[in-house]
Protein backbone atom coordinates (compact mmCIF):
# COMPACT_ATOMS: atom_id res chain seq x y z
CA UNK A 1 0.00 0.00 0.00
CA UNK A 2 1.09 3.56 -0.59
CA UNK A 3 -0.06 7.26 0.60
CA UNK A 4 -1.00 9.57 -2.01
CA UNK A 5 2.14 12.10 -1.83
CA UNK A 6 0.50 15.81 -2.00
CA UNK A 7 -2.57 14.65 0.71
CA UNK A 8 -1.95 16.53 3.94
CA UNK A 9 -1.38 14.61 7.39
CA UNK A 10 -3.70 16.55 10.86
CA UNK A 11 -0.81 15.65 13.36
CA UNK A 12 -3.19 17.11 15.72
CA UNK A 13 -4.71 14.04 16.48
CA UNK A 14 -1.59 12.92 17.68
CA UNK A 15 0.53 13.78 20.97
CA UNK A 16 4.33 12.26 21.20
CA UNK A 17 4.92 11.61 24.41
CA UNK A 18 8.37 9.55 23.66
CA UNK A 19 10.69 9.53 26.13
CA UNK A 20 9.06 11.33 28.68
CA UNK A 21 9.57 8.84 31.84
CA UNK A 22 10.00 6.01 31.75
CA UNK A 23 9.12 2.19 32.83
CA UNK A 24 6.28 2.24 35.08
CA UNK A 25 4.02 -0.77 36.25
CA UNK A 26 0.64 -1.50 35.72
CA UNK A 27 -1.57 0.30 38.37
CA UNK A 28 -4.12 3.06 39.20
CA UNK A 29 -7.35 1.96 38.02
CA UNK A 30 -5.73 -0.85 35.68
CA UNK A 31 -6.51 -0.75 31.97
CA UNK A 32 -9.79 -2.76 31.76
CA UNK A 33 -10.34 -5.01 29.14
CA UNK A 34 -9.82 -3.04 25.73
CA UNK A 35 -6.17 -3.46 26.07
CA UNK A 36 -4.56 -5.57 22.40
CA UNK A 37 -2.69 -8.13 24.34
CA UNK A 38 -4.16 -9.27 27.72
CA UNK A 39 -2.71 -9.34 30.96
CA UNK A 40 -3.26 -13.06 31.30
CA UNK A 41 -0.61 -12.95 28.40
CA UNK A 42 1.90 -10.98 30.36
CA UNK A 43 1.32 -13.25 33.89
CA UNK A 44 1.89 -16.41 31.61
CA UNK A 45 5.19 -14.34 29.68
CA UNK A 46 6.94 -13.65 33.24
CA UNK A 47 5.58 -10.21 33.69
CA UNK A 48 7.06 -7.19 31.76
CA UNK A 49 8.94 -7.30 27.96
CA UNK A 50 11.04 -5.20 27.51
CA UNK A 51 10.70 -4.08 23.88
CA UNK A 52 13.96 -4.14 21.50
CA UNK A 53 15.63 -1.55 19.50
CA UNK A 54 15.49 -0.30 15.80
CA UNK A 55 11.85 -0.51 15.13
CA UNK A 56 11.84 1.57 12.25
CA UNK A 57 10.09 4.12 14.35
CA UNK A 58 12.78 6.52 15.11
CA UNK A 59 14.34 4.61 18.11
CA UNK A 60 14.04 7.17 21.41
CA UNK A 61 16.16 7.40 24.17
CA UNK A 62 14.59 6.99 27.90
CA UNK A 63 15.42 10.29 28.66
CA UNK A 64 15.11 11.91 25.05
CA UNK A 65 12.02 13.77 24.72
CA UNK A 66 10.65 14.05 20.88
CA UNK A 67 7.14 16.30 21.23
CA UNK A 68 4.37 16.70 19.47
CA UNK A 69 5.88 20.11 17.67
CA UNK A 70 8.62 18.08 16.76
CA UNK A 71 6.01 15.41 14.77
CA UNK A 72 4.23 18.17 13.20
CA UNK A 73 7.52 19.29 11.57
CA UNK A 74 7.89 16.24 10.85
CA UNK A 75 4.86 14.58 9.04
CA UNK A 76 3.46 17.20 6.71
CA UNK A 77 2.07 14.83 3.56
CA UNK A 78 1.90 11.30 2.37
CA UNK A 79 5.13 11.71 0.98
CA UNK A 80 6.54 11.72 4.96
CA UNK A 81 3.99 8.95 5.65
CA UNK A 82 5.62 6.97 2.72
CA UNK A 83 9.06 7.95 4.20
CA UNK A 84 8.83 7.48 8.03
CA UNK A 85 7.07 5.34 10.06
CA UNK A 86 5.88 7.33 12.90
CA UNK A 87 4.23 9.49 10.07
CA UNK A 88 2.78 6.69 8.40
CA UNK A 89 1.10 5.80 12.19
CA UNK A 90 -0.14 9.41 11.92
CA UNK A 91 -1.71 9.21 8.45
CA UNK A 92 -3.76 5.74 9.48
CA UNK A 93 -4.92 7.71 12.49
CA UNK A 94 -6.31 10.70 9.57
CA UNK A 95 -7.98 7.58 7.62
CA UNK A 96 -9.39 6.24 10.44
CA UNK A 97 -10.92 9.27 12.23
CA UNK A 98 -12.02 10.84 8.83
CA UNK A 99 -13.88 7.05 8.01
CA UNK A 100 -15.55 7.33 11.49
CA UNK A 101 -16.68 11.37 11.24
CA UNK A 102 -18.21 10.03 7.85
CA UNK A 103 -20.01 7.25 9.52
CA UNK A 104 -21.52 9.16 12.28
CA UNK A 105 -22.74 11.92 10.00
CA UNK A 106 -24.31 9.44 7.67
CA UNK A 107 -26.66 8.43 10.75
CA UNK A 108 -27.37 12.18 12.00
CA UNK A 109 -24.53 11.93 14.85
CA UNK A 110 -21.22 13.68 15.16
CA UNK A 111 -18.52 11.86 15.56
CA UNK A 112 -15.71 12.86 18.64
CA UNK A 113 -12.44 12.55 17.47
CA UNK A 114 -9.95 10.82 19.81
CA UNK A 115 -6.05 11.61 20.70
CA UNK A 116 -3.86 9.51 19.78
CA UNK A 117 -0.64 9.23 22.39
CA UNK A 118 3.19 8.07 21.08
CA UNK A 119 4.95 6.88 24.30
CA UNK A 120 7.66 5.02 25.02
CA UNK A 121 8.07 2.75 28.08
CA UNK A 122 5.35 3.82 30.06
CA UNK A 123 2.63 6.55 30.75
CA UNK A 124 -0.47 7.81 32.87
CA UNK A 125 -3.45 7.83 31.97
CA UNK A 126 -7.10 8.24 33.60
CA UNK A 127 -7.44 4.21 33.33
CA UNK A 128 -4.27 4.09 35.28
CA UNK A 129 -0.48 3.67 34.36
CA UNK A 130 0.79 1.40 31.93
CA UNK A 131 4.14 -0.37 30.82
CA UNK A 132 4.51 -0.47 27.02
CA UNK A 133 4.66 -4.38 27.76
CA UNK A 134 0.50 -3.96 28.01
CA UNK A 135 0.78 -3.21 24.27
CA UNK A 136 -1.35 -0.66 22.22
CA UNK A 137 -4.70 -0.14 24.58
CA UNK A 138 -7.50 2.32 24.42
CA UNK A 139 -8.73 4.39 28.11
CA UNK A 140 -12.43 5.15 28.09
CA UNK A 141 -11.92 7.14 31.07
CA UNK A 142 -9.89 10.02 28.92
CA UNK A 143 -11.19 8.28 25.42
CA UNK A 144 -7.59 8.73 24.21
CA UNK A 145 -5.70 5.80 22.24
CA UNK A 146 -2.24 5.00 23.79
CA UNK A 147 0.60 3.07 21.73
CA UNK A 148 4.27 2.40 22.13
CA UNK A 149 4.96 2.31 17.87
CA UNK A 150 7.88 -0.05 18.91
CA UNK A 151 5.20 -2.71 19.93
CA UNK A 152 4.94 -3.60 15.84
CA UNK A 153 8.27 -4.33 16.02
CA UNK A 154 7.39 -6.89 18.96
CA UNK A 155 4.65 -8.61 17.61
CA UNK A 156 7.06 -9.68 15.06
CA UNK A 157 9.86 -10.85 16.84
CA UNK A 158 7.57 -12.25 19.66
CA UNK A 159 4.51 -13.62 18.09
CA UNK A 160 5.77 -14.12 14.99
CA UNK A 161 3.14 -12.01 12.75
CA UNK A 162 4.38 -11.33 9.34
CA UNK A 163 4.20 -7.54 10.11
CA UNK A 164 3.55 -4.51 7.53
CA UNK A 165 1.61 -1.03 6.70
CA UNK A 166 -1.30 -2.67 7.16
CA UNK A 167 -0.93 -4.46 10.40
CA UNK A 168 -0.15 -1.43 11.99
CA UNK A 169 -2.82 0.60 9.88
CA UNK A 170 -5.01 -3.18 11.76
CA UNK A 171 -4.37 -2.25 15.31
CA UNK A 172 -5.10 1.11 15.37
CA UNK A 173 -7.98 0.93 13.49
CA UNK A 174 -9.33 -1.88 16.05
CA UNK A 175 -8.22 0.61 18.90
CA UNK A 176 -10.27 3.40 17.41
CA UNK A 177 -12.93 0.78 17.06
CA UNK A 178 -13.12 0.76 21.01
CA UNK A 179 -13.35 4.40 21.23
CA UNK A 180 -16.51 4.62 18.59
CA UNK A 181 -18.45 1.47 21.29
CA UNK A 182 -17.05 4.04 24.08
CA UNK A 183 -19.24 6.87 21.98
CA UNK A 184 -22.10 4.31 21.34
CA UNK A 185 -22.77 2.69 25.00
CA UNK A 186 -21.31 -0.37 23.22
CA UNK A 187 -18.84 -0.94 26.37
CA UNK A 188 -21.09 -0.35 29.09
CA UNK A 189 -22.83 -3.41 27.80
CA UNK A 190 -20.01 -5.41 28.95
CA UNK A 191 -20.66 -8.03 32.33
CA UNK A 192 -18.93 -10.99 31.77
CA UNK A 193 -15.16 -10.29 31.39
CA UNK A 194 -13.73 -13.69 30.14
CA UNK A 195 -15.26 -16.91 28.79
CA UNK A 196 -15.48 -17.79 25.23
CA UNK A 197 -18.54 -15.90 24.59
CA UNK A 198 -18.22 -13.66 27.25
CA UNK A 199 -18.90 -9.55 26.56
CA UNK A 200 -15.20 -8.98 26.43
CA UNK A 201 -15.22 -11.10 23.72
CA UNK A 202 -17.80 -9.79 22.02
CA UNK A 203 -16.47 -6.49 22.40
CA UNK A 204 -13.02 -7.16 20.83
CA UNK A 205 -14.22 -9.42 17.86
CA UNK A 206 -16.62 -5.99 16.97
CA UNK A 207 -13.62 -4.03 17.56
CA UNK A 208 -11.48 -6.10 14.51
CA UNK A 209 -14.75 -5.74 12.44
CA UNK A 210 -15.05 -2.20 12.67
CA UNK A 211 -11.33 -2.35 11.75
CA UNK A 212 -12.36 -4.08 8.52
CA UNK A 213 -14.84 -1.69 7.91
CA UNK A 214 -12.47 1.05 7.59
CA UNK A 215 -9.64 -1.57 5.24
CA UNK A 216 -12.94 -1.32 2.66
CA UNK A 217 -13.03 2.20 2.77
CA UNK A 218 -9.70 3.00 3.01
CA UNK A 219 -8.72 4.30 -1.03
CA UNK A 220 -11.73 6.20 -0.79
CA UNK A 221 -11.55 8.36 2.36
CA UNK A 222 -10.08 12.08 1.94
CA UNK A 223 -8.61 13.69 3.80
CA UNK A 224 -9.57 17.39 4.75
CA UNK A 225 -7.83 18.97 1.57
CA UNK A 226 -10.27 16.42 -0.46
CA UNK A 227 -7.82 13.87 -1.42
CA UNK A 228 -7.97 9.96 -0.35
CA UNK A 229 -5.34 9.51 1.61
CA UNK A 230 -4.24 5.89 0.63
CA UNK A 231 -4.07 4.74 -3.04
CA UNK A 232 -4.02 1.32 -2.88
CA UNK A 233 -4.56 -1.59 -0.56
CA UNK A 234 -3.52 -5.17 -2.01
CA UNK A 235 -5.07 -8.72 -1.10
CA UNK A 236 -0.87 -9.08 0.52
CA UNK A 237 -2.07 -6.03 2.90
CA UNK A 238 -5.57 -8.24 4.19
CA UNK A 239 -3.61 -11.16 4.56
CA UNK A 240 -0.76 -9.69 6.63
CA UNK A 241 -3.14 -7.76 8.46
CA UNK A 242 -5.32 -11.32 9.16
CA UNK A 243 -2.10 -13.08 10.12
CA UNK A 244 -1.67 -10.71 13.25
CA UNK A 245 -5.29 -11.09 14.09
CA UNK A 246 -4.55 -15.03 14.02
CA UNK A 247 -1.55 -13.86 16.52
CA UNK A 248 -3.16 -12.58 19.17
CA UNK A 249 -5.91 -15.49 19.07
CA UNK A 250 -6.87 -16.13 22.32
CA UNK A 251 -5.98 -19.74 21.63
CA UNK A 252 -2.70 -19.49 19.95
CA UNK A 253 -1.26 -16.83 22.53
CA UNK A 254 -2.33 -19.52 24.95
CA UNK A 255 -0.98 -22.82 23.28
CA UNK A 256 2.37 -20.85 21.62
CA UNK A 257 3.07 -18.35 24.44
CA UNK A 258 1.54 -19.35 27.75
CA UNK A 259 2.50 -22.65 28.41
CA UNK A 260 0.80 -24.64 25.73
CA UNK A 261 -2.49 -25.25 28.03
CA UNK A 262 -5.58 -23.71 26.28
CA UNK A 263 -8.15 -22.64 29.02
CA UNK A 264 -11.39 -21.19 27.07
CA UNK A 265 -12.22 -19.69 30.78
CA UNK A 266 -9.75 -17.19 30.36
CA UNK A 267 -10.93 -16.40 26.67
CA UNK A 268 -10.96 -12.13 26.80
CA UNK A 269 -10.23 -11.61 23.17
CA UNK A 270 -11.45 -14.44 21.30
CA UNK A 271 -10.28 -17.28 18.54
CA UNK A 272 -7.78 -16.74 16.37
CA UNK A 273 -10.80 -17.99 13.80
CA UNK A 274 -13.16 -15.94 15.09
CA UNK A 275 -10.86 -13.08 14.81
CA UNK A 276 -10.09 -13.58 11.42
CA UNK A 277 -13.55 -14.24 10.69
CA UNK A 278 -14.98 -11.13 11.65
CA UNK A 279 -12.11 -8.63 10.25
CA UNK A 280 -13.36 -10.31 7.41
CA UNK A 281 -16.49 -9.59 7.67
CA UNK A 282 -16.02 -5.35 8.12
CA UNK A 283 -13.49 -5.80 5.01
CA UNK A 284 -15.93 -7.74 2.99
CA UNK A 285 -19.08 -5.60 3.66
CA UNK A 286 -17.45 -2.60 4.90
CA UNK A 287 -20.81 -2.20 6.87
CA UNK A 288 -20.00 -1.22 10.57
CA UNK A 289 -23.63 -2.03 11.22
CA UNK A 290 -22.64 -5.71 10.23
CA UNK A 291 -20.87 -6.18 12.85
CA UNK A 292 -23.29 -7.38 15.68
CA UNK A 293 -21.26 -9.69 18.31
CA UNK A 294 -23.68 -8.76 20.75
CA UNK A 295 -26.62 -9.91 18.77
CA UNK A 296 -25.45 -13.42 17.68
CA UNK A 297 -25.15 -16.71 19.60
CA UNK A 298 -22.46 -17.49 16.42
CA UNK A 299 -19.41 -16.31 16.86
CA UNK A 300 -17.77 -18.45 14.35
Amino acid sequence: MQFNEDAELDTSQVTDQRGVGGRVALGGGGLGIVGLIIYFVLSQLGGGVELPAGSGFSDVGRDQQVGSESIKQKCRTGADANREADCRAVAFINSIQSFWTDQFARSGNTYQPAQTNFFSGGVQTRCGNASSAVGPFYCPADAQVYIDLNFFQELQQKFGATGGPFVEAYVLAHEYGHHVQNLLGTSDRVRTRSGPKSDAVRLELQADCYAGAWANHATTIPTASGKPLITGVTQEDIEAALDAAARIGDDFIQRELGGGRIDTTQFTHGTSAQRQKWYTLGYETGDPARCGTFDTDNLG
